[in-house]
């Protein structure tokens, strides 16, 4: 069981390399799927398997054992093991949580700070300029959407390069981005491993915007050159918005451009890494499921309800 319950929280660890590798080898709007399912489920195993060590390690007490009606002891590893495994998994939890609230807290008030000053302007269609000196442009979700842009940036790009800076945004509300972005916040809070997925995930979700917005455009070049000025305009303004609201300047943007100018490729190995990630979240599922069953079945057996 102990050994099971493990599995979860070492798997998180892989996640990193491999979703840098599919995000080489799939199309972008693939692998921002595939990237950010492995990383949510991946993150709720591991919360499932600190979960299981504390209770483990509760049931351990005589008085939660009383209050669990155990009238066998709980039969687990050796004592040396659960113990500090429950305390350490107290300890994680702790931090997890903490570290969690603050990101909703501070998110939050940045959600609702943009979407005020963006009410205060008028928009034009999606379209909403607000008069800033620091270049800036972003795609605010909510409802309505809406596509924020300072009068500093509108200034450092010309018209074509605007219209395709449009079209990128647009494409970050089209597609929801922000749900994915939201999600990898999240998951980055539930184990270590998982925070450098996050940036990953956000270079997806700009690579899939900056595909959709050539696509529309028809002009891949195009594309490249507004996201690389804006880029350059924006490079030293420090934006109030939040996290989760996608931008054409945000990840890095020389790989972003790179990208754009060559040729479309089609992707190569794209199975070989599709499976790997899947084969990642089954066994971290499979390993949470059985080790939580297993668990469960030795406390029916410390009740008295079932035979060893």
């Amino acid at each position: 069981m102990t050994a099971l319950l493990l599995l979860p929280l070492l798997l998180p660890l892989a996640l990193p390399a491999l979703a840098r590798r599919a995000l080489d080898r799939l199309a972008p709007v693939a692998a921002l799927w595939a990237v950010t399912g492995c990383a949510v489920v991946l993150a709720g195993c591991s919360l499932a398997a600190l979960g299981s060590f504390v209770l483990i390690g509760l049931l351990k007490v005589p008085l939660f054992a009383a209050v669990g009606e155990l009238i066998h002891p709980l039969r687990t590893a050796s004592d040396l093991v659960v113990l500090p495994a429950a305390a350490t998994s107290v300890g994680a939890l702790a931090v997890c949580g903490w570290t969690l609230v603050r990101s909703v807290l501070r998110q939050t008030r940045a959600f609702r700070a943009a979407r005020t000053e963006a009410g205060r302007r008028p928009a034009a269609g999606d379209l909403c300029v607000v008069d800033s000196p620091r270049p800036d442009a972003y795609a605010l979700p909510g409802r309505p959407h809406r596509i924020v842009v300072t009068t500093a940036m509108l200034r450092s790009l010309d018209g074509p390069e605007r219209e395709a800076l449009f079209a990128h945004e647009r494409a970050h509300n089209d597609g929801g981005h922000h749900y994915f972005l939201a999600a990898a916040e999240l998951a980055a809070h539930c184990h270590p491993a998982l925070r450098p997925v996050r940036e990953t995930i956000r270079l997806a979700a700009e690579r899939a915007a900056d595909e959709a917005a050539a696509a529309q455009v028809g002009d891949r070049r195009l594309i490249a050159r507004a996201i690389a000025r804006a880029a350059l305009a924006g490079h030293a303004a420090r934006s109030e918005r939040p996290d989760f609201a996608p931008a054409a300047t945000s990840g890095p943007v020389p790989q972003r451009v790179q990208a754009l100018l060559a040729a479309p490729r089609v992707p190569q190995a794209g199975r070989a890494i599709a499976g790997l990630l899947l084969a990642c979240t089954a066994v971290s599922c499979a390993a949470a499921g059985i080790g939580m069953a297993d668990f469960h079945h030795r406390v029916e057996i410390a009740q008295g309800d079932e035979r060893p």
